[in-house]
Protein backbone atom coordinates (compact mmCIF):
# COMPACT_ATOMS: atom_id res chain seq x y z
CA UNK A 1 0.00 0.00 0.00
CA UNK A 2 1.80 3.10 -1.18
CA UNK A 3 1.27 6.58 0.17
CA UNK A 4 0.68 9.23 -2.52
CA UNK A 5 2.68 12.44 -2.64
CA UNK A 6 -0.53 14.33 -2.00
CA UNK A 7 -1.23 12.37 1.16
CA UNK A 8 2.33 13.01 2.35
CA UNK A 9 1.74 16.75 1.91
CA UNK A 10 -1.54 16.56 3.84
CA UNK A 11 0.07 14.61 6.66
CA UNK A 12 2.95 17.07 6.84
CA UNK A 13 0.49 19.93 7.11
CA UNK A 14 -1.38 18.12 9.86
CA UNK A 15 1.82 17.87 11.89
CA UNK A 16 1.87 21.63 12.33
CA UNK A 17 -1.86 22.10 13.01
CA UNK A 18 -2.19 23.77 16.44
CA UNK A 19 -4.41 22.36 19.12
CA UNK A 20 -7.91 23.77 19.12
CA UNK A 21 -8.18 26.89 21.22
CA UNK A 22 -11.52 25.77 22.59
CA UNK A 23 -13.09 22.38 22.83
CA UNK A 24 -16.02 22.21 20.36
CA UNK A 25 -19.41 21.18 21.62
CA UNK A 26 -20.64 17.92 20.16
CA UNK A 27 -24.25 17.72 19.00
CA UNK A 28 -26.48 16.34 21.75
CA UNK A 29 -28.36 13.13 21.00
CA UNK A 30 -30.87 12.88 23.85
CA UNK A 31 -32.65 9.61 24.47
CA UNK A 32 -36.05 11.29 24.44
CA UNK A 33 -35.60 12.65 20.93
CA UNK A 34 -34.65 9.26 19.43
CA UNK A 35 -31.99 10.60 17.08
CA UNK A 36 -29.92 8.12 15.08
CA UNK A 37 -26.41 9.54 14.78
CA UNK A 38 -23.63 8.66 12.34
CA UNK A 39 -20.06 9.80 11.79
CA UNK A 40 -19.17 9.85 8.10
CA UNK A 41 -15.78 9.93 6.35
CA UNK A 42 -16.01 11.21 2.78
CA UNK A 43 -13.42 10.10 0.21
CA UNK A 44 -12.78 11.11 -3.40
CA UNK A 45 -9.95 9.40 -5.27
CA UNK A 46 -8.32 8.37 -1.98
CA UNK A 47 -8.44 11.95 -0.61
CA UNK A 48 -10.48 13.18 2.33
CA UNK A 49 -13.14 15.70 1.31
CA UNK A 50 -13.73 18.73 3.57
CA UNK A 51 -16.22 21.58 3.20
CA UNK A 52 -19.43 19.67 2.43
CA UNK A 53 -22.83 20.90 3.60
CA UNK A 54 -26.01 19.26 4.87
CA UNK A 55 -27.48 19.34 1.36
CA UNK A 56 -24.66 17.19 0.01
CA UNK A 57 -25.73 14.11 2.05
CA UNK A 58 -28.53 11.60 1.90
CA UNK A 59 -29.29 8.91 4.52
CA UNK A 60 -31.36 5.83 3.81
CA UNK A 61 -32.97 3.79 6.62
CA UNK A 62 -33.84 0.35 5.21
CA UNK A 63 -33.79 1.97 1.77
CA UNK A 64 -36.02 4.92 2.71
CA UNK A 65 -34.58 8.47 2.54
CA UNK A 66 -34.51 10.33 5.86
CA UNK A 67 -34.50 14.07 6.57
CA UNK A 68 -31.26 15.16 8.28
CA UNK A 69 -32.09 16.81 11.59
CA UNK A 70 -28.46 16.97 12.77
CA UNK A 71 -25.42 18.06 10.80
CA UNK A 72 -21.95 19.24 11.81
CA UNK A 73 -18.61 19.54 10.05
CA UNK A 74 -16.80 20.69 13.21
CA UNK A 75 -13.83 18.79 14.64
CA UNK A 76 -15.37 17.00 17.61
CA UNK A 77 -13.69 15.19 20.52
CA UNK A 78 -13.05 11.45 20.37
CA UNK A 79 -12.46 8.74 22.94
CA UNK A 80 -10.22 6.09 21.39
CA UNK A 81 -8.80 2.84 22.69
CA UNK A 82 -5.50 1.99 20.96
CA UNK A 83 -4.86 -1.76 21.12
CA UNK A 84 -1.58 -3.19 19.79
CA UNK A 85 -0.61 -6.76 18.90
CA UNK A 86 2.66 -7.59 20.69
CA UNK A 87 2.76 -11.33 20.01
CA UNK A 88 6.01 -13.10 19.14
CA UNK A 89 5.69 -12.43 15.40
CA UNK A 90 6.05 -8.69 16.11
CA UNK A 91 9.49 -9.02 17.75
CA UNK A 92 11.41 -7.41 14.90
CA UNK A 93 8.83 -4.66 14.27
CA UNK A 94 7.80 -3.62 17.76
CA UNK A 95 9.79 -0.36 17.81
CA UNK A 96 8.35 0.66 14.44
CA UNK A 97 4.87 -0.10 15.77
CA UNK A 98 5.48 2.05 18.85
CA UNK A 99 6.73 4.88 16.65
CA UNK A 100 3.51 4.73 14.65
CA UNK A 101 1.34 4.78 17.78
CA UNK A 102 3.36 7.73 19.09
CA UNK A 103 2.51 9.71 15.97
CA UNK A 104 -1.16 8.98 16.54
CA UNK A 105 -0.99 10.21 20.15
CA UNK A 106 0.87 13.35 19.07
CA UNK A 107 -2.07 14.25 16.84
CA UNK A 108 -4.76 14.08 19.51
CA UNK A 109 -6.59 17.38 19.92
CA UNK A 110 -7.81 19.17 23.01
CA UNK A 111 -10.79 17.26 24.37
CA UNK A 112 -9.67 13.92 22.89
CA UNK A 113 -8.96 11.03 25.26
CA UNK A 114 -7.20 7.74 24.69
CA UNK A 115 -6.01 4.60 26.46
CA UNK A 116 -3.23 2.27 25.35
CA UNK A 117 -3.52 -1.48 25.54
CA UNK A 118 -1.62 -4.46 24.15
CA UNK A 119 -2.45 -8.10 23.57
CA UNK A 120 -0.74 -11.42 22.98
CA UNK A 121 -1.62 -14.41 25.20
CA UNK A 122 -2.85 -11.82 27.73
CA UNK A 123 -4.54 -8.42 27.69
CA UNK A 124 -2.43 -5.58 29.09
CA UNK A 125 -3.40 -1.99 29.89
CA UNK A 126 -0.37 0.27 29.65
CA UNK A 127 -2.04 3.62 30.41
CA UNK A 128 -5.14 5.10 32.02
CA UNK A 129 -7.77 6.85 29.92
CA UNK A 130 -6.13 10.23 29.44
CA UNK A 131 -6.07 13.38 27.36
CA UNK A 132 -2.40 13.95 28.17
CA UNK A 133 -0.29 13.10 25.15
CA UNK A 134 2.94 12.88 27.16
CA UNK A 135 1.35 10.31 29.48
CA UNK A 136 0.15 8.23 26.55
CA UNK A 137 3.48 8.34 24.72
CA UNK A 138 5.40 7.41 27.88
CA UNK A 139 3.13 4.39 28.35
CA UNK A 140 4.46 2.86 25.12
CA UNK A 141 7.56 1.85 27.08
CA UNK A 142 5.36 -0.38 29.27
CA UNK A 143 4.14 -2.55 26.39
CA UNK A 144 5.28 -6.16 26.85
CA UNK A 145 5.68 -9.29 24.68
CA UNK A 146 3.89 -12.60 24.84
CA UNK A 147 2.86 -15.63 22.81
CA UNK A 148 -0.49 -16.17 21.15
CA UNK A 149 -2.88 -13.62 19.68
CA UNK A 150 -6.06 -12.92 21.69
CA UNK A 151 -7.37 -10.45 19.13
CA UNK A 152 -11.12 -10.87 19.74
CA UNK A 153 -10.67 -10.82 23.51
CA UNK A 154 -8.66 -7.60 23.14
CA UNK A 155 -11.42 -6.05 21.05
CA UNK A 156 -14.00 -7.12 23.62
CA UNK A 157 -11.95 -5.57 26.43
CA UNK A 158 -11.63 -2.36 24.41
CA UNK A 159 -15.40 -2.16 23.92
CA UNK A 160 -15.89 -2.69 27.65
CA UNK A 161 -13.66 0.32 28.35
CA UNK A 162 -15.97 2.51 26.28
CA UNK A 163 -19.19 1.62 28.11
CA UNK A 164 -20.87 4.79 29.37
CA UNK A 165 -18.68 7.11 27.29
CA UNK A 166 -20.55 9.90 25.48
CA UNK A 167 -19.76 11.16 21.98
CA UNK A 168 -17.56 9.48 19.39
CA UNK A 169 -16.18 6.14 20.55
CA UNK A 170 -13.37 4.49 18.59
CA UNK A 171 -11.22 1.37 18.83
CA UNK A 172 -7.96 1.49 16.86
CA UNK A 173 -6.47 -2.00 16.68
CA UNK A 174 -3.26 -3.26 15.08
CA UNK A 175 -2.38 -6.89 14.35
CA UNK A 176 -0.17 -8.90 12.01
CA UNK A 177 -1.97 -12.24 12.30
CA UNK A 178 -5.10 -14.28 12.97
CA UNK A 179 -6.75 -14.70 16.31
CA UNK A 180 -5.30 -17.83 17.93
CA UNK A 181 -6.37 -17.90 21.57
CA UNK A 182 -9.53 -15.87 22.28
CA UNK A 183 -12.50 -17.08 24.29
CA UNK A 184 -14.73 -14.44 22.68
CA UNK A 185 -16.12 -15.09 19.20
CA UNK A 186 -15.91 -12.60 16.36
CA UNK A 187 -19.70 -12.47 16.01
CA UNK A 188 -20.00 -11.34 19.61
CA UNK A 189 -17.47 -8.57 19.03
CA UNK A 190 -19.27 -7.38 15.89
CA UNK A 191 -22.71 -7.41 17.53
CA UNK A 192 -21.49 -5.48 20.53
CA UNK A 193 -19.64 -2.87 18.46
CA UNK A 194 -22.80 -2.28 16.43
CA UNK A 195 -25.12 -2.04 19.44
CA UNK A 196 -22.71 0.20 21.38
CA UNK A 197 -22.11 2.38 18.29
CA UNK A 198 -18.32 2.06 18.44
CA UNK A 199 -16.30 2.81 15.31
CA UNK A 200 -13.45 0.34 14.69
CA UNK A 201 -10.30 1.21 12.77
CA UNK A 202 -7.98 -1.70 11.99
CA UNK A 203 -4.40 -1.69 10.74
CA UNK A 204 -3.05 -5.03 9.55
CA UNK A 205 0.49 -5.98 8.59
CA UNK A 206 1.27 -8.89 6.29
CA UNK A 207 4.76 -10.32 6.25
CA UNK A 208 7.02 -12.97 7.73
CA UNK A 209 7.87 -13.86 11.29
CA UNK A 210 11.50 -14.08 12.50
CA UNK A 211 11.13 -17.84 11.85
CA UNK A 212 10.22 -17.35 8.17
CA UNK A 213 6.47 -18.03 8.50
CA UNK A 214 4.14 -15.91 6.38
CA UNK A 215 1.53 -13.97 8.34
CA UNK A 216 -1.59 -12.11 7.27
CA UNK A 217 -3.94 -9.98 9.39
CA UNK A 218 -7.19 -11.54 10.56
CA UNK A 219 -9.59 -11.21 7.63
CA UNK A 220 -12.57 -10.48 9.88
CA UNK A 221 -11.13 -7.07 10.75
CA UNK A 222 -12.09 -5.63 7.37
CA UNK A 223 -15.73 -6.59 7.93
CA UNK A 224 -15.66 -5.16 11.45
CA UNK A 225 -14.33 -1.83 10.19
CA UNK A 226 -16.80 -1.66 7.31
CA UNK A 227 -19.85 -2.46 9.43
CA UNK A 228 -18.98 0.10 12.11
CA UNK A 229 -17.97 2.94 9.78
CA UNK A 230 -14.26 2.84 10.54
CA UNK A 231 -11.41 2.09 8.16
CA UNK A 232 -9.24 -0.90 7.31
CA UNK A 233 -5.62 -0.58 6.17
CA UNK A 234 -3.62 -3.67 5.18
CA UNK A 235 0.11 -3.00 4.89
CA UNK A 236 2.89 -4.99 3.28
CA UNK A 237 5.81 -3.21 5.00
CA UNK A 238 6.40 -2.15 8.57
CA UNK A 239 7.76 1.21 7.44
CA UNK A 240 4.20 2.13 6.38
CA UNK A 241 2.98 2.06 9.96
CA UNK A 242 3.81 5.66 10.88
CA UNK A 243 2.02 7.18 7.88
CA UNK A 244 -0.99 4.91 8.43
CA UNK A 245 -1.41 5.77 12.11
CA UNK A 246 -1.15 9.42 11.07
CA UNK A 247 -3.77 8.86 8.37
CA UNK A 248 -6.19 7.46 10.94
CA UNK A 249 -5.71 10.54 13.14
CA UNK A 250 -6.42 12.75 10.14
CA UNK A 251 -9.61 10.86 9.28
CA UNK A 252 -10.93 11.01 12.82
CA UNK A 253 -10.55 14.78 12.80
CA UNK A 254 -12.18 15.14 9.36
CA UNK A 255 -15.54 13.43 9.86
CA UNK A 256 -19.07 14.75 9.43
CA UNK A 257 -21.79 14.24 12.05
CA UNK A 258 -25.17 13.28 10.62
CA UNK A 259 -28.41 12.48 12.40
CA UNK A 260 -32.07 11.81 11.70
CA UNK A 261 -35.22 11.28 13.72
CA UNK A 262 -35.86 7.62 14.49
CA UNK A 263 -39.41 6.70 13.51
CA UNK A 264 -39.54 2.93 13.96
CA UNK A 265 -39.22 1.45 17.46
CA UNK A 266 -39.57 -2.18 16.49
CA UNK A 267 -36.41 -3.47 18.21
CA UNK A 268 -35.08 -4.67 14.86
CA UNK A 269 -31.77 -4.06 13.12
CA UNK A 270 -32.15 -1.41 10.43
CA UNK A 271 -29.77 -1.06 7.50
CA UNK A 272 -28.17 2.35 7.01
CA UNK A 273 -26.65 3.86 3.90
CA UNK A 274 -25.01 7.28 3.60
CA UNK A 275 -24.71 8.77 0.13
CA UNK A 276 -22.91 11.88 -1.09
CA UNK A 277 -24.76 13.58 -3.91
CA UNK A 278 -21.63 14.93 -5.60
CA UNK A 279 -20.23 12.59 -8.30
CA UNK A 280 -17.10 10.61 -7.47
CA UNK A 281 -17.45 10.91 -3.69
CA UNK A 282 -18.19 8.04 -1.32
CA UNK A 283 -18.98 8.04 2.39
CA UNK A 284 -17.98 5.52 5.05
CA UNK A 285 -20.32 5.27 8.03
CA UNK A 286 -21.84 2.55 10.16
CA UNK A 287 -24.19 0.29 8.24
CA UNK A 288 -26.89 -0.45 10.82
CA UNK A 289 -28.61 0.52 14.05
CA UNK A 290 -31.03 -1.12 16.46
CA UNK A 291 -34.42 0.64 16.53
CA UNK A 292 -34.95 0.26 20.27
Amino acid sequence: MGVSKQLVMVLAALAVVPLLAQEPQAPTFRAGTKIVSLYATVIEGGRLVPGLSREDFEILDDGKPQALTVFSADILPITVIVMLDTSGSMTSNIETLKAGAEQFFLRLFKGDRSRLGAFNDKIQWASPLSGNRDTLIASLAEVDYGNGTRLYDALGASLEELVGVEGRKVVLVFTDGDDTASRMRFGTVLDRAQVDEVMVYAIGLAGRTPYGQFTRPDRSLKKLAEETGGGYFELSRADQLTSTFTRVALELHSQYVLGFQQVARDGKIHKLEVRVKKPGMTARARKSYVAS
